[in-house]
């Protein structure tokens, strides 16, 4: 949400007039974002899908992800894509645009599948988690399961290495950097559906690490031990990235890229396992929700921060204020909508009970 909603203050958006004081440090943000965004997705995706796969087996897995992922991606990416056309349209109208939009193409909507929008990213990991069960069945078939768990095991113990552990994991991320010919915006997403090397290579070698980092028992507990290291050393790799990215050379700006983030990547993961070791209720809570809530938030926060742009407030405080108007209404609609219905049960894989609900039960028994 925070990376979507500074989109509108970039230099050259189309839909707001963008502060050129707060431009810059809308860009360093979006840029420093990037860096490590997706690609630790991937890895968790990657560390998750072993965990499920170990525990139900390949099919099991399979089917479960092309449920919550491929055919959400088929529901819901059309109408996103319908809804951020007509905010397009809406401030288009507000900021007294006479251009209109193109007509949109006639006949069967086939193009509604041809652009998934922000969700992008669900594509491509149904690639990348069918490829993934091609080959593992290959080396399995080859090698046999206990061989293949054995190399998985050392793998995932050199990802872990103090020295070295890192630069090993990042060797994808600078792959794809290379393949792409430029570092500027760290990984470029996929035009389309087509799909593209460069993206594949870095956000499958993110996944493959957290898949082998998930046959190594204590992987997770060594990063805990090193956060601080790894958030201190993405500190300076973001940096010097940050400062190289527009005229640095690529083969000065692509490690260095590649290295920052995945430093973020080690380190965050091993921050927020040393800081919720206890347990969270709350943040529980919203880790079920992230789903609903990335799925729908950018239509939202889109009209929400079309109707703030006409306040003429500082945009710090514009961010500030979508974020109080979108937050609480993405998480009612969450529990109002979805944590305790099909939805639920189908994004999450199971139904929770409403927060909203318990609280009435237990009010009524009191």
């Amino acid at each position: 949400m925070l990376l979507h909603t500074l989109a509108p203050f970039l230099p050259g958006t189309r839909w707001f007039d963008p502060d050129p004081a707060f431009a810059p440090a809308a860009a360093v943000t979006v840029t420093v974002i990037h860096l490590f965004r997706m690609v630790l997705f991937m890895m968790l995706a990657g560390y998750f899908g072993r965990l499920v796969l170990t525990r139900r087996g390949a099919a099991a897995y399979a089917a479960d992800r092309a449920k919550r992922l491929l055919l959400v991606l088929v529901v819901f990416a059309p109408i996103v894509l319908l809804s951020i056309i007509g905010v397009e349209e809406v401030a288009r109208r507000l900021r007294g645009d006479p251009e209109p939009l193109p007509p949109l193409p006639s006949g069967i909507p086939f193009w509604l599948f041809q652009d998934p929008a922000h969700l992008w990213f669900l594509w491509v990991l149904v690639q990348i988690i069918a490829v993934v069960l091609l080959v593992r069945a290959l080396v399995v078939a080859r090698a046999g399961a206990e061989r293949a768990g054995r190399w998985a095991e050392r793998a995932g113990t050199a990802l872990v290495l103090p020295v070295g552990g890192v630069a090993l994991a990042s060797l994808p991320y600078l792959g794809s950097l290379l393949l792409q010919g430029t570092a500027r915006a760290g990984v470029h997403q996929p035009a389309g559906v087509a799909p593209e090397l460069a993206p594949f290579v870095a956000y499958a070698g993110a996944f493959l690490v957290g898949w082998l980092l998930h046959a190594r028992r204590d992987a997770l507990a060594r990063l805990v031990g090193s956060w601080p290291w790894h958030l201190g050393a993405a500190a300076v790799f973001t940096t010097v990235f940050v400062l190289l990215e527009r005229t640095g050379p690529i083969g000065v700006t692509a490690p260095v890229a590649a290295l920052a983030g995945w430093c973020w990547c080690y380190g965050l993961v091993g921050l927020f396992l040393r800081a919720l070791a206890g347990g969270s209720a709350r943040v529980r809570y919203l880790a079920d929700s992230a789903y609903w809530v990335y799925i729908a938030h950018l239509p939202v926060t889109a009209v929400i921060q079309l109707v703030i742009a006409k306040t003429g407030w500082w945009p710090s405080v514009q961010l500030v204020a979508a974020w109080v108007v979108a937050v609480p209404l993405l998480l009612l609609s969450y529990d109002l909508l979805v944590r305790g219905t099909w939805l639920g049960a189908w994004l999450s894989g199971r139904r929770y009970e409403p927060v909203l609900a318990r609280r009435s039960r237990v009010g009524r028994s009191r």
